[in-house]
């Protein structure tokens, strides 16, 4: 009888234990995953920032925090910090910007309009390598379209490979026309979910075209807004296949940016505890402003 009654209770205790079970059976291997490629890349980077390393030697020479003392005392590692945080601000808030008016355009009833979204959303799935190439040619001083453009106008065309107040601006125009049909595509989205009565209602209330975007598109399009915020400052500040193609971190540095600099470190100069410590600059930089959006932010975000 003893244990005709411990095993129902058996029984029953495996029936509430099997969702837990069934839950981390689907999770381990994403976990397993993470662990290999992300968080022991990571920790091994970190680690490797302590030490002074040429990548082939079997021997690494522990140094303790003068990597990361020699880094912030360099001049060079500023600059670099700016041309990161310059290319990251512009990219992300004209990609967004530009991306929400296209959303309003392509969200009225035009002819053409699901056309119009497939060609947009297309270059944002090409390869930054074999955008960079083409773009190349369009910005040439010389033969390309945007010479040709300006030539009609009457102006000359600047020499943007060359010249380090108009590398950047290539490089910023390039990746936000790359990433404009993500943007694009995430807010129209949005802008398809929000209820018709709402407009409705504020139009009765003698709301304006202007005041109807401020009041009610722009609060509904918040989780949209606060989404687009992280992800794409997280792909702007480690943005390398455009850079490295179009310029390689020139001229004269100006378009070099913090992961160019890693790989440069690393791949270049053979200084591998160097290029860590740039990394480990890099991923402190990244988690806080992206706990700080969580923080601040998120509050502001209309999830209803």
């Amino acid at each position: 009888m003893a244990h005709a009654a411990a095993h129902p209770r058996a029984s029953g205790r495996i029936q509430r234990l099997f969702p837990y079970l069934l839950f981390i059976l689907f999770i381990a291997p994403n976990i397993a995953l993470l662990v290999l490629f992300t968080y022991r890349p990571l920790v091994e980077s970190i680690r490797l920032s302590f030490y002074d390393w040429d990548l082939i030697s079997p021997q690494k020479t522990w140094v303790g925090f003068e990597n990361y003392t020699d880094y912030f005392a360099d001049p060079t590692s500023r600059y670099i910090i700016r041309n990161t945080l310059v290319f990251t601000a512009a990219t992300v808030g004209s990609t967004m910007a530009i991306g929400l008016g296209l959303a309003l355009l392509l969200n009225l009833r035009l002819r053409g309009r699901n056309a119009a979204r497939t060609v947009l959303f297309a270059p944002y799935v090409l390869g930054g390598a074999a955008i960079g190439i083409i773009w190349l040619f369009i910005f040439d001083p010389r033969f390309g379209l945007v010479s040709a453009l300006l030539g009609r106008l009457g102006l000359p065309s600047p020499n943007w490979y060359n010249d380090p107040n108009w590398a950047m601006p290539m490089v910023i125009i390039v990746y936000t026309w790359k990433n404009l049909g993500y943007a694009t595509v995430i807010y129209l989205a949005g802008l398809q979910t929000i209820p018709r009565e709402l407009y409705e209602a504020a139009r009765v209330d003698g709301a304006g075209p202007w005041a109807r975007f401020w009041h009610v598109t722009l609060p509904q399009l918040s989780p949209m807004t606060f989404f687009l915020l992280v992800t794409t400052m997280l792909s702007s500040m480690q943005a390398f296949d455009i850079i490295s193609v179009m310029t390689a971190g020139g001229p004269l540095d100006a378009t070099k940016t913090m992961v160019y600099q890693v790989y440069e470190e690393a791949f270049v100069r053979f200084r591998v505890g160097d290029a860590s410590t740039v990394a480990t600059v890099l991923f402190f930089i990244l988690l806080g402003v992206t706990l700080l959006q969580v923080r601040f932010l998120e509050r502001r975000v209309n999830y209803g």
